[in-house]
């Protein structure tokens, strides 16, 4: 269905997918959060340092509504970006109001990108395995900086992916030529999904909230063919010959 706009309204609601960072706090001490979070962010390529991060709480902490706000006052003194806190059951909207905040639910497969460990997903949720994949997307011309590719199944790149385009799949991604960009697999949690490519010099890749940056790529690797795979929470590197 095409939303029509009448010519004279003052705005428009548009779709479209954002990538943010989930933020898991398995301490709230702002004391270590500080230094911890300071090494991070030194460390960090540009593009994690402006991206929209979501707090999500450990489920094994006690929520202590000052200890919260303490660890949210350091985090904000630091710059990080700071848009919403992922609902638990010791969160909700007021304490997120209290906090300035938005509040997400990350239940059923975290969609955005993380170190963590997934979590479990809802029987009426299951990850879909690699036969119920019924879409592939095809792309032919250059991805260019900016521009983002969806595919609810496999997704296969025929051309560049230049520095700050961003690939996203629910299945495998393909490219068959220079991977600069951002590209994540298996984005509604398919641990089994992949990341190939003819020569990796990604900003970041990702399968299943798992992720590296560029400074974490492995040497032997960088613009090379390789293939990304997860065993267990680790991400496997293996050169394509």
């Amino acid at each position: 269905m095409t939303a029509v706009v009448e010519e004279n309204t003052v705005l428009e609601f548009k779709g479209r997918m954002l990538m943010m960072t989930v933020l898991q706090l398995k301490n709230l001490d702002a004391n270590l959060l500080h230094q911890e979070v300071s090494q991070r962010l030194e460390d960090a390529a540009q593009w994690l340092q402006e991206a929209p991060v979501v707090i999500d709480v450990s489920q094994d902490l006690d929520v202590d509504p000052v200890a919260l706000m303490a660890a949210v006052d350091t985090l904000r003194s630091l710059g990080v970006n700071l848009v919403a806190l992922a609902r638990t059951t010791g969160i909700d909207n007021d304490t997120a109001a209290m906090l300035g905040l938005g509040t997400l639910s990350l239940s059923g497969g975290r969609d955005v990108p993380r170190r963590s460990e997934p979590a479990p997903q809802a029987e009426a949720e299951k990850v879909p395995t690699a036969t119920q994949r019924i879409e592939t997307l095809v792309v032919d011309q250059p991805v260019r900086s900016g521009q983002q590719v969806y595919s609810r199944g496999d997704l296969i790149v025929l051309a560049p992916v230049s520095t700050g385009a961003e690939l996203m799949a629910e299945g495998n991604i393909h490219v068959y030529s220079k991977l600069r960009g951002r590209a994540l697999a298996g984005v509604r949690g398919d641990g089994s999904a992949r990341i190939f490519c003819q020569q990796l010099n990604a900003e970041l890749v990702s399968i299943a909230g798992h992720y590296r940056v560029a400074e974490d790529l492995p040497e032997a690797h960088r613009n090379r063919a390789v293939y990304l795979s997860l065993e267990g929470d680790a991400m496997q590197f293996t050169a394509l010959s």
